[in-house]
């Protein structure tokens, strides 16, 4: 098997990773070095110069494309759309709210909540802040 095709394989394996590893970004970034890899073995001979290539450009990534894309993840939530949007925001418990079932009023809406961590009980009345989206429930603490 020619070394370009493995270091293509490398950088496959390494990006369907990055998938199931949650996007921590940093696998994705060795997986561009990888395909830097697979570039330099299909013009070359050498089998020392796809590892610098590799080496080069996945501490390139890191260094100045992760932060960057991990900065533009983080977004203000005046920024964020969508139900994105919802968390972090403070809502209104309108029916008990405990681990399986409650109300909250949200920015206006009525939406269906529970606890973030299932054990949590919060009276009506009490303010309470988004801590996640669930399909159509908040999750708050």
């Amino acid at each position: 098997m020619d070394p370009w095709v493995i270091w293509l394989i490398v950088a496959l394996l390494l990006g369907v990773l990055e998938l199931v590893s949650g996007g921590t970004l940093v696998v994705g970034m060795l997986a561009g070095g990888a395909l830097a890899g697979a570039a330099t073995a299909a013009v070359t001979d050498n089998a020392f110069l796809p590892w610098v290539s590799f080496s080069i450009v996945s501490v390139g990534l890191l260094v100045l494309v992760r932060p960057l894309a991990a900065q533009r993840r983080q977004q203000p939530a005046e920024l964020r759309s969508g139900v994105e949007r919802l968390v972090g925001q403070p809502a209104e418990v309108v029916s008990d709210v405990d681990g399986r079932d409650g109300r909250v009023k949200l920015q206006g809406e009525l939406w269906t909540a529970r606890s973030f961590d299932g054990a949590a009980r919060f009276p009506v009345g009490e303010t309470v802040h988004v801590l996640e989206i669930d399909g159509a429930t908040a999750l708050v603490g």
